[in-house]
């Protein structure tokens, strides 16, 4: 199983970005997926995760109502919008997946995920 993620880059804060993720290698319709990040010197944390079927999503606290997930399983392909970006939010954003038997779980921790992309840069510039 491959994961590519895509769209980070550099954004001044107060904007928006979209970065996707897309799972190859697999059923992607079998994955809980989520995304998690890293910040320089700190350790990976959670960001959002969403389940296999039913659309059930959690957010880490710091991104509640400013980021949202979401997943296409015709296109293998699971998104994260982010909207009014801070200085904080600057990191590597990592996608993963995670095998869901129950379907309607949300992973919300870096154990439970078993295939992990390469990650992405967002750099939020003030």
């Amino acid at each position: 199983v491959q994961l590519q993620a895509s769209g980070g880059g550099l954004v001044q804060a107060g904007d928006s970005l979209r970065v996707s993720c897309e799972v190859s290698g697999g059923t992607f319709s079998q994955y809980g997926t989520g995304w998690f990040r890293q910040a320089p010197g700190k350790e990976r944390e959670f960001v959002a995760a969403i389940s296999r079927i039913g659309g059930y999503t959690r957010y880490g606290d710091s991104v509640k109502g400013r980021f949202t997930i979401a997943r296409d399983n015709g296109k293998n392909s699971v998104y994260l919008q982010m909207n009014s970006l801070k200085d904080e939010d600057t990191a590597v954003y990592y996608c993963a997946v995670t095998v869901s038997y129950s379907g309607t779980s949300v992973a919300t921790g870096r154990s439970q995920y078993i295939y992990w992309g390469q990650g992405t840069l967002v750099t939020v510039s003030s």
